[in-house]
């Protein structure tokens, strides 16, 4: 891992930190001396950082460079290039690890489930460079709050196959709706969901397929795009039957 790459990194963490309500700018820049214009910039991927500042947001954090290393397990690549066959395998996870894990830690996985590597070989990407940094493919079972709104599309206890290097609100395939994982506010925090999106007037609208459900419109945080609002592209839908 290079100084860029963990750089990126701690930016992920720390923005994971401020969705989650455990951390602010203004409490980063304070714990850092850092200025809040140069703490945003910093978040928002238009500036770095020296190496002695770094620093200081790493203790400040109580970070270590262990903690931002993904995991020791097999990595998707190496699952796609013939050493499973034709079986892939990959982390179930919660919703919440999916908004918030670039890197799945061992203790965030549930299991690692089978699938074929024909559907999540090839796919295309289309996303930011810092989410090319996130681990890639993971699973979600829904639940029935993730699912609600979405039958017969996705049904609780569905397991949806998220590709999380597709966060552009473009067609995959042309006159096709992509459907997603995305996050929206809820009363608790931030929830996870399995939606429709579109981008309209500098807002994020995620419809369910009930026409009795009203869609959802997502507000851009501080430090965000729109594009950040997608977990990923939902490649694969498997229902209990």
């Amino acid at each position: 891992m290079n100084f860029t790459q963990l750089q990126e990194r701690v930016r992920l963490e720390l923005l994971r930190r401020i969705e989650r309500g455990t951390l602010s700018v203004s409490l980063l820049a304070r714990q850092t001396g850092m200025g809040q214009a140069h703490v945003s910039n910093f978040l928002r991927a238009r500036r770095g950082l020296s190496l002695g500042t770094l620093d200081k947001v790493l203790q400040a954090q109580r970070l270590s460079v262990a903690d931002l290393l993904p995991s020791r397990r097999e990595t998707m690549g190496e699952l796609l290039t013939g050493q499973m066959g034709e079986e892939a395998r990959i982390p179930l996870v919660s919703g919440a690890v999916a908004i918030f894990e670039p890197y799945i830690r061992a203790s965030s996985v549930e299991t690692m489930l089978p699938f074929p590597a024909v559907s999540v070989r090839g796919l295309a990407a289309r996303c930011g460079q810092g989410r090319r940094q996130w681990e890639r493919f993971v699973a979600v079972r829904l639940s029935a709050e993730e699912a609600r709104g979405m039958e017969p599309v996705a049904v609780t206890g569905s397991v949806v196959v998220l590709d999380r290097h597709y966060t552009s609100f473009r067609p995959y395939r042309e006159g096709v709706a992509n459907l997603y994982g995305a996050r929206m506010r809820a009363v608790a925090g931030t929830q996870f969901v399995v939606r429709y999106a579109q981008f309209e007037a500098e807002r994020v609208i995620l419809r369910p397929v009930a026409v009795q459900r009203k869609a959802e419109v997502v507000e851009v945080g501080a430090g965000e795009t729109v594009h950040d609002v997608l977990v990923g592209r939902v490649v694969v839908v498997v229902s209990e039957t």
